[in-house]
C-alpha cells in the first residue's frame, strides 16, 4: 500500500469517510449529513462520503471524486467503532483497487474510531440526552427523531 509522506497542505488532500452502507436510505443519508457537518469543522476542502457496500457512493466513486477535485493524497477514514475484518481486510482492499485507477495518488486508511478518548464524552453525552428526553426535558436526538425508539420500556414478567 502506498503511504503519503508527512504533509500539511490540506488543499491537495482528499478525505473519504466510509461507513458500512445500508439498504435503509435514511441510514445512508446520516453519513451524508455527518460528512456535511464535518466539512464545516475541518480545514480539508475535499471530503467525500462513501459506503463500503450496499449503497453508493462506493469507496471507488468517492476516491475518484477526491482526485477530480484535486486530491494528490487520499485519506480513507472508516466511520466504524471497532477494528474488525472490514477495517483489516475489506476497506484496505477496496481502497487499493480504487487507488490503482489513479497512478501517482497516495493513500492511507486510518484506524477506526476505536478506543479514542473523546468517545467517553460522546457516549456520556448520548446517555445524558436520552435520559433527559425520557424525563421530558429534551427533544428526541437526531437518530431517534420520529421513531419512538427513545422510550423507557419495562420487561414483562414471564
Amino acid at each position: 500500500m502506498a503511504t503519503p509522506g508527512a504533509q500539511t497542505d490540506t488543499s491537495n488532500t482528499g478525505i473519504v469517510i466510509v461507513d458500512h452502507g445500508s439498504r435503509r436510505d435514511e441510514s445512508n443519508k446520516m453519513l451524508e449529513r455527518f460528512v456535511g457537518e464535518f466539512v464545516g469543522s475541518t480545514p480539508y476542502d475535499i471530503v467525500e462520503p462513501a459506503h463500503m457496500e450496499l449503497a453508493e457512493p462506493s469507496i471507488a466513486t468517492a476516491f475518484a471524486a477526491c482526485v477530480r477535485r484535486g486530491a494528490k493524497h487520499v485519506v480513507v477514514c472508516p466511520y466504524f467503532l471497532l477494528p474488525g475484518r472490514h477495517w483489516t481486510e475489506d476497506i484496505p482492499a477496496l481502497t487499493e483497487r480504487a487507488a490503482a485507477k489513479h497512478p501517482g495518488v497516495s493513500y492511507l486508511v486510518t484506524a477506526p474510531i476505536g478506543l479514542h478518548p473523546l468517545m467517553h464524552g460522546v457516549i456520556q453525552s448520548r446517555i445524558d440526552h436520552c435520559l433527559s428526553h425520557v424525563a421530558g426535558k429534551a427533544d428526541e436526538c437526531e437518530s431517534c427523531a420520529g421513531t419512538g425508539r427513545c422510550a423507557v420500556r419495562v420487561a414483562a414478567e414471564s
